[in-house]
């Protein structure tokens, strides 16, 4: 069988050549340049002293500090030390997360506009508290929680938990908001209520995401968890801190490694929960 031929052109039909790499009215073209002279700008305003950082005398010290780094200890009374200061950041970041998950989406409700005729009244003054939460660093909140908490896990523990609720809230509000009003629309004709419409209509359409966001946050909290050892928070991050403080290097690559360990595993767990949550 002979194969159709293409048809020929209509007399009428104008053929366009591709837009020009930036033109005068490509907006998105204009934005890349002007974020490109920014971080030129930004280069030339900094003191970056790149010949000093990779002169040979520097690149010798890093060296010498890493070889130091890459013989961990093993002794067993460290070890017992470690294992429960390890488990105590565990507890931290799980805890912490756990309770800024409950109370981002709690805030995250009033600061979002769910359908096209909420009024959301609160939503204003909800996204403003969230914005403090998330604008003050978890070390400053443990440095004034440790004021009526004392030294220990518990002043880390509710500044982590501050700290994401004001980023979580925030994460969890865009994804309400997002969410395609289909299914709630057709519930609220029927006259359901706005807690039923949330519970059967949108959170089951945002939880994968809002799984996503707090595994990811929780990730990040093993990390915060290990700064606020720095004003006594407990944890891995004491030990870091005394043990760096003394230069004693290989105490500090256990811990390091400790550390690294931690977020395998919750990275780990998150990645088991999405490939659950897809079947």
């Amino acid at each position: 069988m002979n194969e159709p031929r293409p048809s020929a052109p209509a007399a009428n039909e104008v053929y366009r050549l591709p837009p020009p790499l930036f033109g005068a009215r490509c907006k998105a073209c204009w934005l890349v340049a002007g974020v490109l002279v920014l971080v030129v700008l930004s280069f030339l305003t900094l003191d970056l002293k790149w010949a000093q950082f990779l002169s040979s005398d520097a690149l010798r010290k890093m060296a010498r500090f890493v070889g130091e780094l890459l013989h961990p200890t093993g002794e067993a009374a460290f070890l017992q030390k470690l294992l429960k200061a390890t488990l105590e950041t565990l507890a931290m970041s799980a805890l912490g997360t756990l309770i800024a998950s409950v109370s981002g989406l709690l805030l995250a409700l009033p600061a979002s506009r769910t359908h096209a005729h909420d009024r959301a009244r609160f939503k204003g003054i909800t996204r403003l508290l969230l914005n403090a939460l998330r604008s003050i660093p978890e070390l400053v909140w443990a440095a004034l929680l440790l004021i009526a908490a004392g030294l220990g896990p518990l002043a880390g523990t509710l500044a982590l938990a501050l700290h994401t609720t004001g980023v979580l809230g925030r994460l969890f509000a865009e994804a309400v908001e997002n969410v395609p009003e289909g299914a709630g629309f057709a519930l609220r004709m029927r006259g359901v209520g706005e807690g039923r419409v949330f519970c059967y209509a949108t959170l089951p359409q945002v939880l994968p995401q809002l799984l996503s966001y707090t595994l990811y946050r929780w990730e990040n909290n093993i990390r915060a968890a290990a700064v606020l050892g720095v004003v006594g928070a407990g944890g891995l991050g004491q030990m870091l801190a005394f043990h760096m403080g003394l230069f004693q290097m290989s105490e500090t690559s256990a811990i390091l490694l400790s550390m690294i360990g931690l977020v395998a595993l919750v990275d780990a767990c998150s990645y088991l929960v999405r490939r659950l949550m897809a079947r």
